[in-house]
């Protein structure tokens, strides 16, 4: 008979000679004692059991030994209820966190209990040895059988657990990143149930994919909650700040464009994620380089001019209307210039630097400027509003706004 669960061809059981059926009869369904006894000592786990844990274990091995017996009469016979036992038994150890590994090390020992009592129980009857060859493989077979319905029933229950686990991590980045804020309590007994310890500092990470040939998950510390199939992509990391953490989040993300909101307290999570989202579109869209982890805190005021970019952009063709009259290349380097002057303090080596440019050029197109805008060009006051319009102003007009 082939006694394999999954449909797939097996070795046949041995067909064993009658008179093996009332030889094993005779001893080998007390042997649970035995088989029991050299479990708890050689897998240490075994032996720390409650009372009814191990009156189902002794079920079990019992319900094994006395299906071998039967099937050695009948090697037709069923499997079906003790396979499902054994898979139980597997669910179980992995719904208490024990390891397979302990429970298939536990099967073999029970095995090779049998066999050595079948063995010594041979001589002493003066049975033929030829056929002990026949009964070990048909150890192993039936030992093959309870081992995969096992792991199948172990399986199972990982993946239900983790099941378990993730929609419970899910729920909890709901809650901290809700607007309104949850309730402290709320986000408590979340965190409970996701075995997350609410830190003291938090910070948002927003994500974006890049494009790549596959989808890699990024490889994060169990601390650092994640959610990769929203439509908005988003990590929520404790400690941002802490030794190694932000190196940690830039090996991880290195197949993701992502941007870190401020450390926040777990309450102030969604604005965080908020600032971090803002910055994450304005790298995409080139006004912040888009570089590995980007930091939000240091592109505060890219945010905050680009946060009402219509009413800066309506103030920029005010501010900036002299520069209207001149064909578009010219205006678009005079401009480039201008915001570079504002951002070195009107040095023109340095300008020339950031422009690649020769600094005679640099003081000939400022000549320019200096006609087209005249004294407000240097006025403190006027300073931070050219500054916020041509970024505004370059940024739209790259994007193919009409002036």
């Amino acid at each position: 008979m082939s006694i394999a669960l999954d449909g797939s061809s097996a070795r046949a059981f041995p067909q064993l000679p009658d008179e093996w059926t009332g030889f094993l009869e005779s001893f080998l369904t007390s042997v649970a004692d035995e088989m029991i006894a050299e479990i708890q000592v050689k897998v240490p786990e075994y032996s720390r059991l409650d009372p009814t844990y191990e009156a189902n274990i002794r079920a079990a091995v019992e319900g094994a030994l006395q299906h071998f017996v039967e099937l050695v009469a009948d090697p037709e016979a069923s499997l079906e209820k003790l396979t499902e036992v054994y898979r139980f038994i597997g669910w179980g150890e992995a719904r208490e966190g024990r390891s397979l590994d302990n429970l298939q090390i536990a099967m073999r020992l029970g095995a090779r209990v049998a066999l050595r009592r079948i063995t010594a129980e041979s001589e002493r009857y003066d049975l033929p040895r030829s056929a002990l060859g026949e009964m070990a493989e048909a150890i192993l077979l039936f030992l093959d059988e309870l081992a995969a319905a096992a792991a199948a029933g172990y399986h199972a229950a990982s993946e239900q657990v983790a099941g378990e686990q993730s929609r419970r991590r899910r729920r909890l980045l709901d809650l901290l990143l809700a607007e309104p804020p949850a309730s402290p309590a709320m986000v408590a007994e979340a965190a409970r149930s996701a075995e997350w310890r609410v830190p003291k500092s938090v910070a948002a990470v927003a994500l974006r994919e890049r494009r790549t040939e596959e989808f890699l998950q990024p490889a994060l510390p169990p601390d650092v909650l994640m959610d990769l199939n929203r439509h908005e992509p988003c990590l929520i990391v404790p400690d941002p700040d802490g030794p190694g953490r932000r190196q940690m989040l830039e090996g991880a993300l290195r197949d993701w464009s992502a941007a870190i909101g401020p450390t926040v307290e777990a309450g102030e999570l969604g604005r965080s994620l908020r600032w971090a989202r803002d910055t994450l579109v304005l790298a995409e869209r080139g006004v912040v380089p888009d570089d590995g982890l980007i930091r939000c805190v240091d592109h505060m005021p890219s945010l905050v001019v680009f946060k009402d970019e219509e009413l800066v952009w309506t103030v920029a063709k005010t501010r900036l209307a002299p520069l209207l009259d001149i064909r578009a290349r010219h205006r678009d380097r005079l401009a480039r210039t201008l915001l570079a002057c504002l951002q070195s303090g009107f040095n023109a080596t340095e300008v020339a630097n950031r422009l690649h440019v020769h600094p005679q050029t640099v003081r000939y197109r400022l000549h320019q400027l200096e006609e087209l805008f005249g004294d407000q060009l240097y006025d403190p006051e006027a300073r931070m509003a050219f500054e916020m319009s041509l970024r505004v102003w370059l940024t739209l007009v790259a994007e193919g706004r009409e002036v």
